[in-house]
């Protein structure tokens, strides 16, 4: 056998599929009970969820009401337009109730 290092021993691999445990645990993972695989994702074995429809309605609705809060206290002359920070408060509250009312704070990985 000719005088080889370590190191180079790690570099060239063996013949034939050679995986690690990590490699081979992540391959399992990515099988669905049905038996289909999923497409990879870059945050590891976990498929990419970034919530539901209804849920970033409710959001959507939530910071429209504090938009339309705040600059009805900001651009008001001589002081708040009340009506304006009771509508934004009004959307935002309809915003949380859509939120509570689909279960949003469900939506976890």
């Amino acid at each position: 056998m000719p005088n080889h290092s370590d190191r180079d021993a790690l570099d060239t691999p063996q013949a034939g599929n050679v995986i690690s445990q990590n490699e081979a645990a992540m391959q399992d993972a990515s099988m669905v009970p049905g038996g289909q695989n999923r497409p990879p994702s870059s945050l590891g074995p976990f498929p990419s969820y970034h919530g539901r429809t209804v849920s970033w309605i409710a959001v959507g609705l939530m910071t429209i009401g504090f938009i339309i809060g705040g600059l009805g206290l900001i651009l008001g002359h001589g002081g708040p337009t009340w009506w304006a920070v009771w509508v934004g408060a009004g959307v935002a509250v309809l915003g949380l109730l859509v939120a509570l009312s689909t279960n949003m704070f469900e939506d976890w990985y």
